[in-house]
């Protein structure tokens, strides 16, 4: 199942979990605010642990606000959506709006052509509240006929630069599940920054980033990661009934295992790491992020060890 089916018929069952689960904020700012990292050559720095929009999908307002200002006060200051995430937008835009100036905030658009691009720049505009994103990107641009359109002749691509100079967006950016159309963007576009997915199972059971990060590091992009607490794929008979409703994937086990995946990705040479839509893996995440340090030996050996047979959420040659 594609990712983005998945999280449009997960909406309902996160409505769900969203009403016997009430999020709880916190206004105290910490002694230690999460880290931050230069993006690339941008200029820009973000806190390691993006916010994902997915986390106040479906969510009421008041919540979305709640977990928006606990986010913030404890020093994230990175947000990612897209319109593909619900109503994600929706949520976050006027969560975010107290903090918006001194936030990074990053969309994405579908639209592989000029015209259905600029739609979706102007419909998330409209609905996140603001009159500009910092970074707006290519979303799952995985296929290499795909990246064939957005930068060919009325592709999407005309529809960045144009934005570019009319001060709507700032920075020019793309999400990708394959690790071939990923290094010929990266060779094809002078791109800010990469989105991709890294974590220990990828890497050791599949091959999966490493020639993703290498390429990056040459080019000097800002480089984003996802799914570093996932672990696999579902099993035939959860597919559609699960624990996770606002993951398409298995994440790895909480806390202790999602929290050594989190560190195996943080130790890489990255800016930043989204983690899962689920509220209380983003609340691990946090917590993470406040007391950060790299994984030692025995560490590193267990948690590979762990992923040894399992099969991977991507693979070379991924086209899905």
């Amino acid at each position: 199942m594609e990712r983005r089916t998945f999280i449009k018929q997960a909406a309902a069952a996160a409505a769900a979990v969203a009403s016997v689960q009430p999020m709880h904020a916190t206004t105290k700012t910490p002694s230690n605010p999460i880290q931050r990292r230069a993006l690339g050559k941008t200029g820009e720095h973000l806190s390691i642990i993006g916010f994902g929009g997915i986390v106040v999908m479906n969510e009421t307002t008041s919540e979305a606000s709640n977990i928006v200002a606990e986010a913030v006060d404890r020093g994230v200051n990175y947000f990612d959506v897209a319109p593909s995430y619900g109503n994600a937008q929706e949520r976050l835009g006027p969560a975010l709006a107290p903090y918006r100036k001194d936030c990074f905030l990053a969309c994405k658009t579908d639209g592989r052509m000029k015209d259905d691009s600029r739609k979706d720049l102007e419909e998330s505009l409209r609905l996140l509240k603001t009159d500009h994103v910092d970074l707006y990107q290519f979303h799952a641009l995985t296929k290499m006929t795909d990246l064939d359109k957005v930068l060919g002749p009325g592709g999407a691509m005309e529809t960045m630069e144009a934005a570019k100079k009319e001060g709507k967006i700032r920075y020019i950016g793309f999400s990708v599940h394959s690790a071939e159309t990923a290094v010929a963007a990266l060779d094809r576009y002078n791109f800010d920054t990469i989105l991709f997915p890294l974590n220990w199972v990828l890497v050791s059971q599949a091959g999966f980033g490493p020639q993703i990060l290498k390429k990056a590091q040459e080019k000097k992009v800002g480089i984003l990661c996802l799914k570093s607490m996932a672990k696999t794929v579902w099993p035939a008979d959860k597919k559609q009934n699960h624990p996770e409703p606002k993951c398409w994937y298995e994440p790895a086990a909480f806390p202790q295992e999602a929290s050594l995946g989190l560190r195996w990705t943080l130790g890489h040479p990255i800016t930043a790491a989204i983690p899962p839509g689920e509220e209380r893996y983003f609340r691990l995440a946090m917590d993470v992020a406040q007391s950060y340090k790299p994984l030692e030996a025995h560490e590193e050996q267990a948690l590979l060890a762990g992923g040894k047979g399992l099969e991977p959420i991507f693979r070379l040659g991924n086209d899905a």
